[in-house]
């Protein structure tokens, strides 16, 4: 419980606490993007306390329907696409069916919008991107003449992951979790379908539901048709008053604004942000920008491809995400050559040292708990920025032979050391091939398995040199070798280390040593 609750907490703090100090330092800046946050986080959290709230409430006794006569219908088809949006933005189907057009009866508006509510947001968090999301109503025919209608079911069905079988007789216990692992979508306490199952057995219905993995969820509630209470002045069929809150599994409305990161400075390094909630990045780019070139992607599968793609500086990543979590997005890029030499900062709301411990056997170079302090992110950054300018300046000062060890500094030992393994790899290809006049960057590309653009910022980033410059320096100095240790002229050693034109060789070596190639001593 405790565990699971803080975690739900933790997310919607960091933000609000960030962006108060976010406020406080540059207030005209940042004051009406950080009120929405702080207001729809607040929302957030009220909205997890009211149901821990209720729950106690319905323990007791003491939880009391407040129930209008009302046509439930055009209610449900509302609150239902008020999710169309988010459906949309997700690329997924919301569809909204009714074997009848309208039905009066008794019900609790506000209560019934929390039911539908959760059904919807966790069969859209639990349906992968192309998938389909149906909330159909059915109306039983009662045989009783005097009550036309007996019950309402109302199903809520999804294509998505499934529930698995041992878990279904589960799913309604309070603080259970069906999926456990780090890739499950949101945080979640596990109260929500118990809450839902609750509400529902205090309308007097039922609730169910038939699941298989990988198929699809089908929830079904069934609830009696009563027409007992007052007819509602409230609430003008087709036209409920109350508006649906944002659930916490909603994106704020600018979501898909904060998709790429607005490029301030060429020369600035580039941070790549993998996170799922569109908020917390909204604040780390508050808070970074300026700073870096940022580039955002929403979870880890992203992340990874895009990291592949552009080889960034740094990177700050969550840990629970969907897709691939932090520890696998670790994994996978602290052990492709292509980006092991990316610093990675693991930020999440698991604050105990047995998590901490995992993120750092994965890889990650250091580890924040939400809520996170800004100048503490920074500086984390900056520290790492600094270790890796002290990585390359070691291989540009080694950057044609082995380097020399390195004292004092653990870690940035430990990163020359996983580094050097693929230096050494771009020198042995360099050392077979240097003398084929044809070799040049497009060769080295193919043989060591990289495009253009991933082995130059690869490099760039180990050793401050293009693929291009180390090629033409490896030459140069193993043409200088050969005029000091053997009788070969000028234009002999040129064609031996593969240029084709002495003279372009010549205006190259003075411009490596400061001397002609016939000044070389002997």
């Amino acid at each position: 419980l405790y565990t699971n609750l803080t975690h739900e907490f933790r997310t919607p703090l960091t933000i609000i606490l960030g962006m108060v100090n976010q406020i406080r330092s540059e207030p005209k800046r940042y004051l009406d993007e950080g009120t929405r946050l702080i207001e729809s986080n607040g929302k957030n959290l009220l909205r997890l306390i009211n149901q821990l709230l209720d729950l106690s409430k319905l323990e007791n006794k003491s939880f009391h329907l407040h129930l209008q006569q009302a046509d439930i219908v055009p209610y449900l088809r509302y609150v239902t696409e008020s999710f169309q949006t988010y459906a949309n933005s997700r690329n997924l189907s919301l569809r909204f069916f009714s074997s009848q057009a309208s039905l009066l009866m008794d019900f609790d508006e506000e209560q019934i919008k929390q039911v539908l509510t959760n059904l919807i947001s966790n069969a859209l968090k639990f349906t992968l991107s192309g998938g389909e999301v149906r909330v159909k109503l059915e109306i039983v025919k009662s045989a009783n003449e005097d009550v036309p209608v007996s019950r309402l079911l109302i199903f809520v069905s999804d294509n998505g992951i499934g529930i698995a079988e041992k878990d279904l007789p589960h799913v309604f216990d309070r603080f259970y979790q069906v999926d456990g692992s780090h890739t499950r979508e949101g945080e979640g306490t596990g109260i929500g379908l118990a809450h839902t199952q609750e509400l529902v057995k205090i309308m007097g219905g039922e609730i169910s539901v038939q699941s298989e993995v990988g198929k699809g969820s089908t929830f079904l509630i069934s609830l009696p048709v009563t027409t007992n209470a007052r007819i509602s002045d409230r609430v003008i069929p087709g036209h409920p008053v109350t508006t649906p809150e944002r659930t916490s599994e909603e994106p704020t409305s600018n979501a898909s604004q904060t998709s790429d990161g607005a490029v301030l400075n060429a020369s600035l390094p580039q941070l790549l942000i993998i996170e799922d909630n569109p908020d917390v990045v909204v604040y780390l780019k508050s808070c970074l920008e300026g700073l870096y070139q940022l580039d955002v992607a929403y979870n880890g599968k992203i992340g990874i491809d895009k990291a592949l793609e552009n080889i960034p500086d740094l990177i700050i990543s969550d840990v629970m995400m969907p897709e691939k979590d932090g520890y696998q997005v670790c994994d996978a890029l602290k052990n492709d050559e292509r980006t092991s030499h990316i610093p990675i900062i693991l930020l999440t709301a698991k604050a105990d040292a047995a998590s901490k411990i995992a993120g750092l056997r994965r890889g990650a170079d250091a580890y924040l708990t939400k809520p996170f302090d800004k100048e503490e992110l920074v500086v984390r950054l900056e520290l790492l920025v600094e270790r890796q300018k002290r990585m390359v300046a070691h291989f540009s000062k080694n950057l044609l032979g082995a380097p020399a060890a390195v004292y004092g500094e653990t870690e940035t030992e430990e990163v020359i050391r996983i580094e050097d393994v693929f230096m050494q790899k771009v020198r042995k290809i360099v050392a077979e091939n240097y003398s084929d006049e044809d070799f040049a960057l497009p060769q080295l590309c193919q043989k060591i398995g990289m495009s253009r653009s991933q082995l130059f910022r690869k490099m760039q980033a180990v050793s401050d040199t293009s693929p291009s410059d180390f090629i033409r320096s490896y030459r140069l100095n193993q043409a200088k070798i050969l005029l000091g240790t053997t009788s070969m002229n000028v234009s002999e050693v040129a064609w031996k280390v593969g240029f084709k034109d002495p003279g372009h060789f010549s205006h190259l070596f003075q411009e490596e040593f400061g001397f002609p190639p016939s000044a070389t001593n002997k």
